[in-house]
């Protein structure tokens, strides 16, 4: 009596064991049918707290191509994360993307924005801005971050093409490089004016005497002789003596 008591104690564990097995198996199989569904969108914007023309919902309108596709929901067999990425990569704005699910069924978006460093000014014209990277970008009213502005006649064809990819568009890259690095600079550069032959006028944030830079060349050396025009020569003759400054001609500092 006590062996079938026993015996059948036996069986009723082993039947348990099979069911707590079977109840595993099913719950794994679902967890795992889930992350095959795009359980939700995570979206990281990357420098959104300095760049205020794109934010997460821009970047969810690019990922649906504003409500045309459905992705929470759907079968990630059924989603092309190489097209979705594309869509995000219209926006000139956005300088790099990727995205990937992880381990819970999540499509993780991650982006980083380019940052406008020059805007540039057109009379005729939509206005524009130069990027870090020399990238040209479309004008948008929500960057609101004081820029060094361009202007003059070459503008028209320095907004053709990102900066970077013509040797005209590189030297001016440099030149605006050159004053973003530099603290005192930066302060005191308030616009440039280029002419359409390459001449260029610097237009100085405190200061009343307009910069003759000449072409964007030699410009490690034409800003030392500028820096020891406002040092030395602009303290001793006066600061509202000069109107011009020329920097045009090699080792020469010419005011008038």
């Amino acid at each position: 009596m006590w062996v079938k008591i026993k015996k059948y104690q036996v069986q009723v564990i082993g039947m348990a064991v099979i069911v707590i097995l079977m109840m595993i198996t099913i719950s794994f199989s679902e967890r795992n049918l889930d992350n095959h569904i795009c359980q939700d969108i995570v979206i990281r914007v990357d420098n959104q707290h300095g760049n205020f023309f794109i934010d997460e919902q821009d970047v969810m309108d690019l990922i649906t191509a504003s409500g045309e596709y459905v992705i929470k929901g759907t079968h990630y067999e059924d989603l092309n994360l190489k097209e979705i990425e594309g869509r995000i990569k219209t926006e000139r704005f956005i300088k790099e993307a990727e995205i990937y699910k992880d381990l819970k069924g999540n499509l993780l978006v991650n982006t980083k924005l380019r940052r406008p460093f020059a805007r540039v000014v057109r009379e005729d014209a939509p206005n524009a801005f130069i990027a870090e990277d020399g990238a040209v970008l479309p004008y948008s009213a929500k960057f609101a971050t004081r820029t060094v502005l361009l202007s003059g006649d070459y503008m028209d064809e320095l907004v053709k093409t990102d900066l970077t990819e013509t040797e005209e568009g590189q030297k001016i890259y440099d030149l605006l490089k050159y004053i973003q690095r530099d603290r005192f600079w930066k302060a005191q550069v308030a616009q440039l004016d280029i002419a359409e032959d390459g001449e260029i006028i610097i237009y100085p944030q405190v200061t009343k005497q307009l910069v003759e830079f000449g072409q964007a060349e030699n410009i490690d050396s034409k800003f030392e002789r500028l820096k020891i025009f406002y040092k030395q020569i602009l303290p001793r003759k006066g600061w509202n003596l000069y109107k011009r400054v020329n920097l045009k001609y090699k080792d020469q500092i010419i005011a008038e």
